[in-house]
């Protein structure tokens, strides 16, 4: 169930999460790791717990460390990255 949060940041955003919820079911990762900007990370934790509810046993770690959009990916060990970013690709 989505929170109130999220819900109201999909009503400012195009998160995609239908998407990222099919990538996590077709590469079914032990670990994934989601990055966001500085203006979403406040609400990280509110993704988490959307993705534990439908995957309970994948492990999601958040990225506190700078996103300066798709070029920067994390050194890390997580089978999946998932960005999330507030600006429209051009």
């Amino acid at each position: 169930m989505k929170s109130e949060k999220l819900k109201q940041l999909e009503e400012k955003y195009n998160l995609e999460l239908d998407k990222a919820i099919e990538k996590i079911k077709k590469t079914s990762p032990k670990s994934v790791l989601l990055q966001f900007p500085d203006g979403l990370k406040p609400y990280a934790t509110n993704f988490v717990d959307l993705f534990q509810e439908d995957f309970p046993k994948i492990q999601f770690k958040i990225w506190l460390g700078s996103c300066y959009g798709a070029c920067d990916l994390p050194n890390t060990n997580c089978n999946l990255i998932i960005q999330f970013g507030h600006a429209r690709w051009k």
